[in-house]
């Protein structure tokens, strides 16, 4: 059986492969997605609309994991650094993430990270 930890691995390696259904498939149909600082998106739907342009733009996408820890409960928490090759640009991002879950899926998912310093590197 796997651990919620490689369940984000998982989910980290599907956004390194750019496949917005494989991400949304490790999701609950009602999961909640929020980026601090930004709206929150509830539902496959919403989410969708939400990192498509992410993942559409970018030529590359890379998640560093520098820890990963997961709770008794079973949240699992990252520290890593987000890169997004677009264009001419490499956007790099320390973020922390916190996922929660519903048996194998994903239920809520919260990201921490500079808005502004991100802002910037997108000016």
């Amino acid at each position: 059986m796997s651990s919620h930890c490689e369940r984000v691995r998982a989910f980290i390696a599907a956004w390194e492969a750019r496949d917005v259904e494989d991400i949304l498939a490790r999701m609950t149909p009602d999961a909640a997605y929020l980026n601090v600082g930004l709206s929150e998106a509830k539902g496959r739907e919403a989410i969708r609309a939400t990192i498509t342009p992410f993942v559409t733009t970018a030529a590359e996408v890379r998640w560093t994991i520098t820890h990963i820890a997961e709770s008794e409960d079973g949240v699992v928490l990252t520290e890593r650094v987000d890169v997004f090759v677009i264009g001419d640009r490499t956007l790099s991002v320390p973020v922390m993430g916190a996922f929660e879950f519903e048996g194998d899926l994903i239920s809520a998912w919260r990201d921490y990270f500079d808005l502004p310093g991100f802002q910037a590197q997108m000016a």
